[in-house]
């Protein structure tokens, strides 16, 4: 998108907030509306952000291969979901509260989900529905049917297509987005990760592409051409000339608590832009927070047992929509191409926490009085940020940039929740605040923050008081509050943790000190009619262990945490390296780490006795949750006699860069008394190796 683009785009919006503005004029010609502050949201990105949350669904070949990032040369036959049903897909995003799905038309491996006439490599070509289904199609219709907005995820990289990193790749490209954006209605948003160039199948070459993916795409005229085709949509784009939306710079579910909706219209994005957009940028540029119910992307059955949890949940609920960003929350579909039960658990459960803490706001149509009034007057006094009106706002006279009101709750009040959404049309200004409680008849400071733009929500504990005061401390221009919200929550247990030591010694434990935990051993479902937990507890061998944590006085039980441990590594011996700090690899703890000596040039080896002779199936390699060291591509061997070794696995931890969590891979049954991992390379292409832990998979 060019930058003369973007300021036309801009003044359209501008002129339709003028627009929109024009009954108020009618209302008294005396009184002036304020004048937008810096850049402003166009219609369609004000539309996208009062969406709020929407889901992602992963769906490829990858999802029966364990993989996150396919190589490009899976068979399509393996592509045969037994169970396929998007109506579910949406049914349960519904039911969670999303008002949109963005599907996975092509990841990387190149394979479509649509019956593309440019490539054979698509469901056209796979067993399912006899090669004659269109899972885009089929989405589109639920969606429809389910009242939501649909959207695309089209990868630009193609690990599959043998022209690309040549020109002719463009017009492939180019005829596959002109096929997603005309044959199946409107599309609220179009997405191209930002995974460009490397090694891939690329036709049967099995080469490596290098591409310069700020020119390679000519993105000015690919976003002109999706604009034509689907004037209502939004661009979301990581790389390249700047898109309508904005990566925030992590797949964790967190935008900075400082953020801005602006960024400069040119020149590089470091994670800190990302993160917290650019204060007085030029451009209109939202960031939108991208993070999955599970540690993966894509399906892996061994993540059965680790969706997120409520209160994990909750904290990226209030991290993303609650930190002026929208919320894009993946779902793995699963092999039999349904969203897995333990997900859809876990985002219905969400959807009733939101509504039992945020249903009932406190300062709805409450008396409040303010510090300055724009010129007085009735249509920009205290009760516009207490009517629940999003297009009315209390603002102040210009060049007031420090005001306070303060939201008479009438008695004595419980709650432990903030909101406040800033009128946007006009630009983002608050550029700090605070709020205070009057308690007992004194003041105190809850909280200090900075910005606030389309919704701020802030936690504190529980108080009870009688009055709020909420004071703009510094802004751009007079500040424009469309809304205040403020709310008892219910209190949420959070699940305890369950750790085990190269000993084999668990230990369980509440985030609440005063919480009791009860505990079961054999994969069982804990109550309180379980083992109560006092101590380590002693194990040998594989065991899963699950817990929960209860409210002394409620009996309230949180959800339940569970861990699959292996065989215990007590036995297990550190070939060839000095440094005892070695055993922190695999000490079990994954706060720690170790780092190979930054003077041993990769490849590296890591050597492990394993005390005795063991049937493998498989490895898990976790990454110390650093930039460095993060091992991207690795080999897997094993010994009997540490002399003679066997690769029983390679390849790569796909997208482990922006997400480095614990990776899981396979492979057949392996005898082995001794593994060594080889570090082939890292996500900086430099000599350093970390490990946060290294374990294995028993048959």
């Amino acid at each position: 998108m060019t930058f003369k683009s973007i300021i036309t785009s801009q003044i359209a919006s501008f002129c339709l907030t003028t627009a929109l503005l024009s009954s108020y004029s009618s209302i008294s010609t005396s009184q002036s509306i304020p004048q937008a502050v810096g850049a402003v949201p166009t219609e369609n990105q004000l539309k996208w952000q009062e969406m709020e949350y929407y889901a992602f669904v992963h769906f490829s070949t990858n999802t029966y291969t364990n993989q996150e990032w396919g190589f490009g040369d899976d068979d399509p036959k393996i592509f045969n979901p037994t169970q396929l049903d998007c109506r579910q897909w949406a049914r349960v995003c519904k039911e969670a509260g999303m008002k949109g799905i963005i599907i996975t038309a092509k990841h990387h491996s190149g394979f479509c989900l649509w019956p593309s006439k440019y490539t054979e490599y698509s469901v056209k070509n796979s067993p399912w529905k006899n090669g004659k289904g269109d899972i885009v199609g089929d989405l589109a219709k639920a969606c429809k049917e389910y009242g939501l907005k649909l959207g695309i995820y089209l990868s630009p990289w193609d690990r599959n297509f043998a022209d690309y990193g040549k020109p002719e790749y463009i017009t492939y490209f180019r005829n596959q987005l002109r096929e997603l954006m005309t044959q199946y209605g409107d599309i609220f948003e179009i997405w191209f990760d930002g995974a460009n160039g490397g090694d891939g199948y690329y036709g049967g070459t099995r080469g490596t592409r290098k591409i310069d993916r700020t020119t390679y795409y000519d993105w000015s005229n690919t976003y002109k051409l999706i604009r034509e085709l689907q004037p209502k949509i939004v661009i979301w784009n990581d790389g390249g000339d700047r898109a309508d939306l904005r990566w925030v710079g992590t797949e964790e579910g967190y935008v900075g608590e400082k953020n801005w909706s602006l960024l400069n219209a040119k020149g590089d994005v470091p994670e800190d832009m990302l993160r917290h957009g650019v204060e007085n940028g030029e451009v209109w540029v939202p960031g939108e927070v991208n993070t999955s119910t599970r540690p993966g992307w894509f399906y892996h059955e061994y993540e059965d047992s680790r969706v997120k949890t409520l209160p994990d949940l909750m904290n990226t609920y209030h991290h993303s929509i609650g930190r002026n960003g929208t919320l894009l929350l993946n779902f793995p579909i699963d092999k039999r191409g349904l969203i897995h039960e333990n997900d859809e658990k876990a985002v219905k459960a969400l959807a009733k926490a939101v509504k039992e803490a945020y249903s009932v706001n406190l300062a709805q149509n409450k008396k409040a009085t303010v510090t300055n009034t724009r010129e007085n007057a009735l249509m920009f006094n205290a009760s516009k940020a207490l009517d629940g009106d999003k297009n009315t706002y209390w603002a102040t006279d210009e060049g007031i940039t420090n005001a306070s009101i303060t939201i008479d709750l009438g008695k004595p009040t419980v709650f432990n929740r903030f909101m406040a959404q800033e009128y946007i049309r006009l630009g983002q200004r608050v550029k700090s605040f605070k709020i205070e409680a009057l308690i007992d008849g004194n003041w105190k400071e809850l909280a200090q923050q900075t910005t606030i733009g389309y919704k701020r929500i802030l936690v504190f504990p529980t108080v009870k008081a009688s009055k709020v005061r909420f004071t703009i401390l510094d802004a751009k221009a007079c500040p424009l509050i469309s809304n205040i919200g403020i709310y008892n929550a219910p209190q949420i247990l959070t699940a305890p943790s369950i750790k085990r030591n190269q000993a084999g010694e668990v230990t369980i434990k509440a985030d609440d000190p005063e919480s009791l935990v009860y505990y079961t051993l054999n994969g069982s479902t804990p109550t309180t009619k379980s083992a109560k937990y006092a101590g380590t507890i002693q194990t040998n061998g594989k065991v899963t262990v699950k817990a929960i944590a209860v409210e002394a006085s409620t009996k309230k039980s949180s959800e339940i945490a569970e861990e699959k441990f292996d065989i215990v590594k007590k036995d297990w011996k550190i070939m060839g390296i000095a440094d005892e700090k070695v055993y922190k690899v695999i000490d079990g703890n994954a706060h720690t780490a170790w780092y190979q000596a930054k003077t041993q040039t990769l490849p590296a080896d890591l050597v492990i006795d394993l005390g005795k002779d063991i049937t493998l199936t498989g490895f898990k390699y976790l990454p110390w949750q650093s930039t460095d060291g993060v091992i991207a591509k690795y080999q897997f061997s094993v010994s009997l006699d540490g002399i003679n070794w066997s690769i029983v696995n390679e390849g790569e931890f796909s997208n482990i860069k922006n997400n480095p969590l614990l990776q899981v891979k396979t492979f057949a049954p392996s005898k082995a008394k001794f593994i060594k991992f080889t570090a082939l390379k890292n996500t900086k292409n430099d000599n350093w190796a970390g490990y946060a832990e290294l374990d294995v998979i028993t048959k």
